[in-house]
């Protein structure tokens, strides 16, 4: 275990000193080091709430599940209906076509980002207290979807697309993980596609993004600007990239490149082996997350760190294949590197959480001591 939870904290590490050396390189002419210094400012929250999450027992998580929950739907409903009105200086603008973020003097925080970590933490509860009951339909589908539907209806009505998949992804995963049956989960998830696609199909932002992961060169000039700005950042690196700084794919031509795009500037910037290292660095971290799941100390822990991990692991695997244009254009951070405050927040608090499981997980097997103590046990 302890090599499993240094590894973690190192990969993580590791993430986040990349993300800050990119960020300032990638914003560097745009805005000088404004964007690094805010993000150094949501960092040092973020480790002061992974310090905190690693120092709590994750057991006490199951008496504030639903306050919590009751929170991130209040916050979820009041970013849609706040708009532009102003309530002690906190709105909720419209930024790019959607009502995601609240706005506090200048700095934005994003409920969807705290909704699905404690999303997550109520799935993992139920599923531990109810896991003899889940292979009924009731309680292995019926009962969770009343709570998972809201949220997933509340955030795809922002409208955000690729949360509302991830999410949905991660609470079915959980329910299997708990118990609940294939053969009743098929069906609201067979349906829940159908519709989901429908409605990326009937609107024509995502309709034409799809196009565009389709048939690249012909909306390489429109919809697929970015996607194909990126992937000339990345054939321009090459293996060893044109070195930090050098960079000439972030002075204007791939939109959003500190955010959701900062891994193309990665591998103009530092080649191919940078962003493979990315890559493995990300495999290493899930690989290590999911063995401390199975190190749990009971079903609730397991189910936990198995949401955080895929929680974490989904998004950076949705990003990266955004950036390489395997996957459709969706705005979606990559955990720990790209510029986010909230983001940057909910992904070290996932990673406290981690901590704190790996803390107090089951003791060894007997047949994993010395001779002397276990006879003496």
């Amino acid at each position: 275990m302890k090599v499993a939870v240094t590894v973690l904290a190192f990969c993580v590490a590791a993430l986040l000193a990349l993300g800050m050396v990119m960020l300032y390189s990638s914003s560097m002419t745009q805005v000088g080091a404004l964007y690094l210094k805010l993000q150094l400012v949501w960092c040092a929250f973020g480790l002061c709430f992974c310090v905190a999450a690693t120092a709590i027992d994750y057991r006490w998580l199951k008496k504030l599940a639903w306050p919590l929950f009751g929170i991130s739907l209040v916050l979820l409903v009041l970013v849609l209906v706040l708009k532009d009105h102003h309530i002690a200086g906190l709105s909720a603008p419209r930024i790019n076509g959607a009502r995601r973020w609240f706005n506090f003097h200048g700095f934005r925080f994003q409920p969807s980002e705290l909704a699905r970590l404690v999303l997550v933490i109520l799935v993992a509860w139920y599923g531990s207290y109810f896991q003899r009951q889940m292979p009924t339909i009731k309680k292995g589908i019926l009962i969770p979807g009343l709570f998972i539907a809201p949220v997933l209806v509340l955030i795809l009505r922002e409208p955000d697309f690729g949360s509302t998949m991830l999410l949905a992804t991660v609470c079915g995963v959980l329910l299997v993980l708990a118990g609940a049956r294939l053969r009743y989960l098929a069906p609201p998830v067979l349906a829940g596609t159908a519709g989901f696609a429908w409605l990326l199909w009937h609107d024509p932002v995502r309709r034409e993004r799809i196009l565009a992961f389709m048939h690249p060169e012909k909306y390489k000039n429109g919809v697929g600007y970015q996607s194909w700005q990126a992937m000339i950042a990345l054939g321009s690196g090459g293996w060893t990239g044109l070195g930090l700084g050098n960079g000439r794919q972030k002075l204007g031509f791939v939109p959003e490149h500190h955010t959701d795009f900062i891994l193309s500037i990665i591998g103009e910037e530092l080649g191919l082996v940078a962003t493979l290292l990315v890559v493995v660095t990300f495999v290493v971290l899930v690989i290590c997350g999911l063995f401390i799941a199975t190190r749990a100390r009971d079903t609730f822990g397991m189910l936990l760190a198995s949401g955080l991990t895929m929680l974490i692991g989904l998004q950076a695997a949705i990003n990266i294949g955004v950036v390489t244009s395997a996957l459709p254009n969706k705005g979606m951070p990559l955990p720990f590197i790209s510029y986010g405050g909230s983001n940057l927040l909910a992904m070290l608090t996932c990673v406290g959480l981690l901590l704190s499981v790996a803390r107090y997980s089951r003791v060894e097997d007997l047949a994993d001591e010395p001779v002397g103590e276990a006879q003496t046990a």
